[in-house]
């Protein structure tokens, strides 16, 4: 009786007392499968089979609702309405947080509505207050030239076939305006296969307007200590593996670092490893995500206490500052010094959503902070071909920040599809190695002679005076140790 209905327009929030243990699992698994539609709606075609495929296996794995008629599922759909009133509740907090889950959310009401059966579109319409009417036989027989004229598409069969809905003119503005449906005496005459459109525009204006009222009540929220820890934590989480377990620690000498850099580091890491490089200096912002990341690939303390101390002292710092300054914060990182905390390396949402860089700093996400057309320069120096760079600004325009990084990947790893959502920088880097050890399938080149080889990603000339030029030969062979690990689960 509470939940009659798979799918709903969430106008009723939960009342009921749950676990802070259940509270969090239930907004994670809905935070994974709103990443999931947001991949798969830039990655496929919408309302294709193979995007109803892969949206329908992810609702099966994460326990929500996928079929309307399946039975026994109380406990999806109880999932699926309190988990929707907890992620409202974390990503009302700001302009971009609201917008991106407005979106995700809309893909997959827009997913699960179209899978209804006709019978069931009609009840559920019946449910949330859109009384549609389907017109009958003999109003459509009446009126079949008209509506065989005014919607596009449709021919005298098609008409016969299709069910009709008569809809108030004020639901149908968007349809009216594209001269998409036929208008008679105040009402629209709307086929099955556009209803879709004026209860999505319904369902987008509601949940609008809640993110807008549940952001004013904020302030009562965030003074519940137990919750605005969960709820702040939400809208900048990582939902993947733990970086913070180094398995490789000591897999990576100092030597391989550039060549690295190169073929295996996201563009936020390159930039920075570039970045000091050049000026021999980082500010902490930079040094923070840098050295984290530098962890998480495998840096042991003393690794990076002269990875640092060497890249530093090249530049305006001495040793003994370094000694004083510096290292404490390198071993704080660690997990050596101050609350021993051991730090783990920032995620791609942490990274995008907090802590901006400013003058002077080179941290950050390149595709969320850089200028479009620096960013179009950079990308072109690391020979990114002008189609990609194009794919690549269009994901940034539409602020999806992670998929133009999964697409630089791609473009830069020579794959059609990498299978995966890119969520950290460390397993940018870990799936890198995987492709280039030969644990990943590449796309291949056949040369004259028939013989397939890879195809090599440019490589960025290196700094001359910090460490020599290696060629594609000398940073293969470099790379050969790796390979052991990398290709382990």
């Amino acid at each position: 009786e509470q939940y009659p209905h798979s799918l709903q327009f969430y106008l009723e929030p939960p009342t009921e007392s749950i676990s802070l243990v259940e509270f969090e699992s239930f907004a994670i698994d809905r935070l994974k499968l709103l990443k999931v539609v947001e991949n798969l709606g830039v990655s496929y075609v919408r309302g294709t089979d193979l995007y109803k495929t892969k949206l329908e296996a992810e609702l099966r794995k994460l326990k929500f609702p996928y079929r309307a008629l399946a039975e026994d599922d109380y406990g999806a759909r109880r999932k699926d309405h309190i988990s929707h009133f907890i992620l409202r509740l974390a990503y009302c907090q700001s302009e971009d947080l609201r917008r991106w889950f407005l979106q995700q959310e809309m893909d997959l009401f827009r997913y699960r509505f179209n899978e209804l059966t006709e019978n069931l579109m009609q009840k559920f319409l019946e449910h949330v207050n859109l009384p549609f009417e389907a017109i009958g036989e003999d109003l459509k027989n009446e009126l079949a030239n008209e509506l065989c004229a005014s919607t596009p598409g449709f021919n005298m069969s098609k008409v016969k076939e299709q069910m009709f809905y008569k809809v108030g003119l004020a639901d149908a503005v968007d349809l009216f305006r594209a001269r998409r449906v036929f208008i008679k005496d105040g009402f629209a005459y709307v086929p099955f296969k556009e209803i879709d459109v004026i209860v999505l525009n319904n369902y987008r204006t509601k949940l609008s307007k809640a993110l807008a009222l549940t952001a004013r009540s904020l302030p009562s929220i965030q003074s519940d200590e137990r919750l605005q820890p969960l709820l702040s934590h939400l809208s900048h989480a990582y939902v993947g593996p733990d970086y913070s377990v180094q398995k490789n620690t000591g897999k990576i000498s100092l030597d391989q670092i550039d060549a690295l850099s190169v073929k295996s580091f996201p563009l936020c890491m390159r930039q920075l490893h570039r970045a000091l490089r050049d000026s021999h200096h980082l500010r902490h912002g930079g040094r923070m995500q840098y050295g984290l990341f530098l962890k998480g690939i495998g840096l042991t303390l003393e690794q990076a206490l002269e990875f640092w101390k060497k890249e530093f002292i090249r530049g305006k710092v001495d040793a003994d500052k370094f000694d004083k300054g510096y290292a404490y914060s390198i071993r704080h990182n660690y997990g050596k010094e101050g609350k021993r905390t051991d730090y783990t390396p920032y995620s791609c949402m942490k990274i995008i959503m907090s802590n901006p860089p400013g003058q002077g700093d080179y941290h950050g996400c390149p595709f969320r902070h850089s200028d479009p057309e620096l960013l179009k320069q950079r990308l072109q120096s690391y020979k990114i071909p002008p189609s990609g760079i194009t794919q690549i600004l269009e994901l940034v325009k539409g602020m999806h920040y992670q998929l133009a990084c999964q697409k630089y990947f791609e473009l830069t790893h020579d794959v059609d599809d990498i299978g995966f959502s890119l969520n950290h920088p460390n397993q940018y880097f870990t799936e890198s190695q995987k492709i280039l050890s030969g644990g990943r399938e590449l796309k291949k080149d056949f040369n004259n002679s028939g013989n397939f080889q890879q195809k090599n990603n440019s490589q960025e000339s290196l700094n001359s005076s910090s460490t020599p030029t290696s060629s594609n030969a000398t940073a293969d062979t470099e790379l050969e140790g790796l390979e052991a690990y990398f290709t382990e689960d």
